[in-house]
């Protein structure tokens, strides 16, 4: 469901959107106005059901990539806001960069992502609220960049405590690894449960390894096939 009505959002507005279970969005990148957004259909990541697959396992086990949280807030959202296969549009308009900005300053949203020879390659940004964790956006510019920041923030909310990420929609991307949908119904007692308490989001430490991300997941040097936790 979207509402129409333009408001005026601040970052607090925001925080208590989020806690009522709705955010905004922007028709696109050069639209001035934010619209509220309340799915019928919620899409979430249970944080003891994701799907690692041998390959990506073995990826984030050998640190690929270099993962740093909250190094390059901005060229995250830069990343994000970019075109890509099949989306030439994006709603990441300089209206959301503001907002967003704002919130990280707060230390209420955070980006976790993948470097490569000094370079940006992928990752993903969010909102932290009590033990749930918001997924807005991600990118990849290197084969298996994005899955692995999203291993990696699982494994940070599982170390931290927390007991909700919400995706907000499905793809085919996250259907993959694990993410399902859920009615609004479901998803507002998930959220009232998880703002009821606090989550640490820096449990492991901000540049953690692969052999970090897996231990805190549960999963050992010698796990291989498809492995849920």
């Amino acid at each position: 469901m979207k509402s129409d009505v333009v408001l005026e959002i601040t970052p607090q507005v925001l925080l208590k959107a989020y806690a009522c279970g709705i955010f905004p969005m922007a028709e696109s990148a050069d639209d001035p106005g934010l619209y509220w957004i309340e799915p019928e259909r919620r899409g979430i990541l249970p944080l003891d059901g994701m799907h690692i697959p041998r390959r990506l396992a073995r990826t984030v086990r050998q640190d690929v990539f270099e993962v740093r949280v909250d190094h390059d807030f901005a060229g995250v959202m830069d990343g994000c806001a970019a075109p890509a296969p099949g989306r030439r549009k994006t709603w990441i308009s300089g209206r959301i960069r503001k907002l967003y900005g704002d919130l990280a300053a707060l230390g209420h949203c955070h980006s976790v992502e993948c470097w490569q020879n000094g370079a940006l390659v992928g990752g993903l940004y969010g909102v932290r609220l009590g033990r749930a964790f918001f997924g807005e956006s991600m990118f990849t510019r290197v084969r298996d960049a994005s899955k692995v920041a999203l291993v990696h923030l699982v494994a940070r909310l599982a170390a931290g405590g927390f007991t909700l990420l919400d995706t907000q929609f499905i793809t085919d991307h996250l259907a993959s690894l694990g993410a399902i949908e859920v009615s609004r119904r479901d998803y507002q007692k998930r959220l009232d449960a998880a703002l009821d308490g606090f989550g640490d989001f820096f449990a492991l430490p901000a540049t953690a390894s692969g052999a970090d991300a897996l231990a805190a997941l549960g999963l050992d040097q010698s796990s291989g096939g498809s492995v849920a936790f």
